[in-house]
Formats: C-alpha cells, structure tokens, sequence
C-alpha cells in the first residue's frame, strides 16, 4: 500500500527519514492521517509593500498576512476522495497569531506523475511541485508553474505577480520532533513570506477528510 508521495518519488522515498517516510505516505490505501502540533518559532513576511499582497491571498486561506514568533500551529493532512474521484490529501494549516487563528488551505492530488498543489478554499491556484529527497533524508519541495482557475476562466499566472515556494521538512532525532521551513520569493521583488517552525505528529486511522478540511469548490482543471 502506497501513499502519492511514494508513487511519485518513485526509489527516492526510501531515503526520506523513517520518520519523514510515515509522515508523507498519507492516502487511501496506506488508510491514515497525519496531524501535527507544534510551533512556529517565527513567522515573517517581505517589506511593507508585500502587505496588500498577503491580504489579498488571505481572503481565500492562499496566504497568511500575519507574522509573529512562537506562534502556536497545526497542519492536519488527511486522505479522501474528491468529487471527480480523485484522490486527494489535506495540507491545511493553522496559526494562532490572533485571537482567530490565520489559516492557510492546500489540497494535493496526483497527476502525470507529478504533484499538484490546489490552494485556498475554491482551488483558485494549481501549482506543480518539485520533490526531492536531500542527502540527510529531509525533503524538498519547491513550487513550479501555476495556473488560475475561475469559472470558466483558466490561464497560466504570471509569475511577476505571484512567488515562488521552497519548502524543507526534517526529522530532529534529537528531540523527535518534525522541522519545518519554508520561503516564498518574487523573482523581481524578492522576499515575500516564509516561516520556520517545530512540530509532533499523530498518526489516526482515515480514509476521508472532515468536511472543515474540504475546499468550498474543487476544481476538475489541473
């Protein structure tokens, strides 16, 4: 029984960390979720003038405008099967900066043997990930093209006006917790968003998604 970032990394999941390995093979046949507590030791964002941008992306859980240190977090990645019969896995996370936490929704599903990340709660925005496996078993994910979807509009998204992501995750066998660390740049504007954070996780028995973590609209265009 496989999880899609098995099936994708193909070989190289088998040197992800063991920890980092049940963490990323949530799915439908593997029948488990993943939820994560943890904290984010900063949260931090570009110059002013990458506010309006954030607000924008938080309007639809795209972005989080917020920053902050040792912001309490929680990611929960669970499996389901979405209306067009996809399977389809949860990266919704929390931050409680306010009294309200921020959230920040994703949902991913396999396809063409890549990984594509839908974001904000009606999968306005498609982007393909990169995944590599670093040498000290972490992973890497960076963000590549990105097409928007409205409607029955679709185009690719100008990256002039969007970012680019890379994400590190680790495992600290030290103190058995999760790493992560994520930065988003413009190719123009540099910095916009980043956050680097700690985390445990649980491992419950699932095969669908609560209905909190669904996005509003899914979107059948990849």
């Amino acid at each position: 029984m496989t999880g899609m970032f098995r099936r994708v990394l193909g070989p190289d999941f088998d040197r992800l960390h063991p920890a980092l390995q049940r963490r990323f093979d949530v799915g439908l046949e593997t029948g488990y979720a993943c939820v994560g507590t943890g904290v984010m030791r900063s949260i931090r964002r570009g110059p002013w003038w990458t506010v309006p941008f954030l607000q924008l992306g938080k309007v639809r859980n795209i972005l989080v405008a917020d920053v902050g240190t040792d912001v309490p977090f929680r990611i929960e990645n669970y499996p389901y099967l979405d209306p067009f019969g996809r399977e389809t896995v949860t990266f919704v996370r929390e931050y409680s900066v306010r009294a309200t936490p921020s959230r920040f929704d994703a949902t991913m599903i396999e396809h063409d043997g890549r990984i594509v990340d839908y974001l904000g709660t009606h999968q306005h925005l498609a982007v393909d990930l990169d995944l590599s496996v670093e040498p000290d078993g972490s992973l890497l994910l960076r963000s590549d093209a990105q097409r928007f979807y409205a409607g029955p509009l679709g185009f690719p998204f100008p990256m002039l006006f969007s970012g680019r992501a890379e994400l590190r995750e680790s495992f600290d066998d030290d103190t058995g917790e999760y790493r992560i660390d994520l930065e988003v740049r413009n190719r123009v504007f540099g910095f916009l968003f980043g956050y680097s954070g700690r985390f445990t996780c649980e491992f419950p028995a699932a095969t669908d998604a609560p209905s909190r973590l669904k996005p509003v609209r899914h979107e059948s265009r990849t």
